[in-house]
């Protein structure tokens, strides 16, 4: 029977309206539009490990440690100071001034050395009148002249802090520093460090190339959890140029056992989180260069689809993760969070996206192997407390 005439303006008006609702979402998408970050960012920053006590010598010579370790191959091209780096008060021309007693040569110079590494300079500043530290000041009403002068710099990453503002909300003095960027002439990957309290995820892709999803993580095992925890509530609002942000990694920090720093990685390689390392990569051990050196894990989170994994199920204090990869393939990882060793853990296939009776072939992450046992409907592995196991699993027929 044909729609009465009230009901069908009624759906054209619907559909009209969901149109543009469409449009502007796109249109707002594309506000940004700088072309960074068809992958989560890798890097390094400074806070985690140094906090304040930062220099350009430690700068250079972190630059000089992303080389030669081998990390700048494997994709950590980030050298990023954070707080602390400029003098409390700006010069006559209102311009920001890199702190002379630790960055004597300016910041410039520094940028200079870094590119020539084939690595990139960020840097960080706050939507507010100082910085977290209190120790410099914010770009709060200077954002135009502050964008160009990281962009004279040569700087390629801001990270932008919420501290010491004038109350207003993030969602209005954010916006102020995205156009600053715009304005700028030089693509600078912005990142949103608004600590996930006005939910970023739900309006940062329009302003920034990722967005912080949680408060500060701290060098220990329910820091590093939670956070990721708090992430993973948000992952389908990451996508290819905006990415959910559950902060630096503490790998190498020392206040974690190896099984808690595998898991970590894990977690923020399948949740395509920034890597950005936080320990001193001038003096790693040997257990840290192979967790933030592996290949597998970090293409996990380098895959071109760009889709966040999510716990798919979870039983007490079991959870499966899982997400899909180019290729056909998924990303698995079996999380036992609780005391107790030698869990067996079972992957579902209807859990996970892969069709049902699909042969599988498993590739072990963490192992380098690929286990001879094919798969139908399920994986089963045993895990220990406070460990996982990471997987990617390919159909073969």
């Amino acid at each position: 029977m044909e729609a009465s005439l009230p009901l069908r303006a009624w759906w054209i008006s619907l559909l009209l309206l969901l149109t543009i609702t469409l449009t502007v979402r796109a249109d707002r998408r594309n506000l940004l539009a700088n072309g960074l970050a068809a992958t989560p960012p890798m890097g390094w920053n400074s806070w985690n490990h140094f906090s304040c006590f930062i220099d350009e010598k430690m700068i250079r010579e972190t630059a000089d440690a992303l080389v030669s370790t081998g990390l700048a191959n494997f994709g950590y091209k980030f050298v990023n100071i954070d707080d602390c780096w400029a003098e409390i008060s700006r010069d006559k021309k209102g311009s920001l001034v890199p702190k002379k007693s630790t960055f004597p040569s300016g910041i410039k110079a520094l940028a200079d050395y870094v590119h020539s590494k084939g690595l990139k300079l960020g840097i960080y500043s706050d939507a507010g009148y100082f910085t977290c530290s209190k120790k410099m000041p914010g770009s709060l009403g200077h954002e135009e002249l502050d964008a160009k002068t990281f962009a004279s710099w040569g700087i390629d990453y801001l990270k932008y802090d919420n501290c010491n503002h004038d109350g207003s909300k993030p969602i209005v003095r954010y916006p102020v520093m995205t156009r600053a960027l715009m304005n700028a002439g030089r693509p600078i990957f912005f990142s949103l460090c608004e600590w996930g309290d006005m939910h970023p995820a739900l309006w940062g892709a329009s302003l920034g190339n990722s967005w912080r999803t949680t408060n500060d993580i701290a060098d220990n095992w329910d820091s590093m959890i939670s956070r990721a925890d708090q992430n993973e509530v948000y992952a389908e609002y990451a996508r290819p140029g905006g990415w959910n942000d559950p902060d630096m990694l503490e790998v190498g920090n020392g206040g974690m056992t190896k099984d808690e720093y595998i898991i970590h990685f894990s977690l923020w390689a399948i949740s395509k989180a920034p890597l950005l390392v936080g320990c001193d990569v001038r003096n790693m051990t040997k257990e840290t260069m192979e967790i933030i050196a592996n290949k597998e894990v970090i293409g996990v989170n380098q895959d071109k689809l760009g889709v966040q994994g999510k716990k798919v199920r979870m039983e007490g204090d079991l959870e499966v993760w899982a997400g899909p990869l180019s290729g056909y393939r998924v990303a698995v990882v079996l999380l036992n969070r609780g005391p107790q060793q030698h869990r067996v853990m079972t992957a579902r296939w209807d859990d996970i996206g892969i069709p049902p009776s699909t042969n599988v072939m498993a590739r072990d992450l963490w192992q380098h192997k690929t286990l001879k046992q094919r798969f139908v409907d399920v994986l089963t592995a045993t895990v220990d407390s406070h460990a996982c196991k990471m997987y990617i699993l390919k159909p073969i027929s």
